[in-house]
């Protein structure tokens, strides 16, 4: 009876800590309440240590940032983008945001928890991005980060995996040799969950919405998202491509963008103004 109403004592404080909407209501319209269990502070940190490894990598094997135009030129589009996220959370003005480039054949780029973003010359080279498509790629990986996708994400396999009479201890600041463990192996797995663990669909519609937004706040026209994803699709048609393996594009995701262009077309049209 006892361990019964543990469980479900626990149940309501996992309601209470870890349901949040992580940004502001937009023309977007994403508000979505997410489950957030696992402290954001805990989350930054072990992706920035993830983030640090993945440099040091890099430049061991001399392919970080080789193309200084190359570098350049993400950098300045990542920081028009990185000037608008006030608009969806203040906080994330205040993110150690860091930019850089990793001379790779693949597809693919990411935004991690705090800000943290690599771009793969894939993305670059084999799609022959203009500036505009870049501008929806990164911001799309932006919105990832500014919902705390990868964090939501971690909080969920954390349930599954450790349970909740043990995640009711730690709310309930508890000590056990159960919690312990548990809380040193949700420490040693965290960084290698936020590239393991894909997002869901519901996710990456979000992140679509509100990348779409961002980039048209920051000037790069949004019809270019339509054209990066066709470009994405015939790509992934001639080659499985490691950015679907967590991002999949279909005409469904087309028809939803070509639905919200309209509505930030306004914003795009006012950030060529200034």
């Amino acid at each position: 009876m006892k361990k019964l109403t543990l469980i479900l004592l626990t149940a309501i404080l996992l309601q209470l800590n870890g349901c949040a909407t992580t940004t502001k209501d937009s023309v977007s319209g994403v508000n979505r309440s997410q489950f957030m269990l696992l402290p954001a502070s805990q989350v930054v940190a072990m992706s920035s240590q993830s983030y640090t490894q993945t440099l040091q990598e890099s430049q061991k094997k001399n392919t970080l940032n080789t193309d200084k135009a190359q570098l350049e030129r993400v950098r300045n589009i990542s920081n028009r983008l990185i000037a608008q996220v006030g608009v969806f959370r203040p906080d994330a003005v205040q993110w150690k945001w860091e930019v850089n480039v990793d001379k790779s054949d693949q597809v693919n780029a990411y935004c991690m928890p705090g800000g943290k973003i690599m771009v793969l010359t894939g993305l670059i080279d084999q799609l022959k991005a203009t500036d505009d498509e870049l501008g929806a790629v990164i911001g799309h990986e932006i919105a990832h980060a500014l919902r705390e996708h990868g964090r939501e994400r971690m909080s969920q396999a954390y349930v599954q995996q450790f349970g909740l009479q043990a995640l009711g201890a730690i709310l309930t600041n508890g000590t056990s040799a159960t919690v312990g463990n548990a809380s040193m192996q949700a420490a040693s797995v965290g960084s290698q969950l936020f590239f393991a663990l894909p997002n869901s669909r519901l996710q990456e519609t979000e992140a679509d919405r509100i990348g779409l937004e961002l980039s048209a706040r920051a000037g790069y026209n949004p019809d270019a998202a339509i054209t990066l994803w066709q470009k994405m699709g015939k790509l992934s048609a001639n080659k499985p491509s490691e950015f679907f393996s967590t991002h999949p594009s279909d005409s469904t995701r087309i028809a939803e963008l070509q639905k919200l262009v309209p509505k930030v077309k306004p914003l795009y049209e006012a950030a060529k103004k200034r």
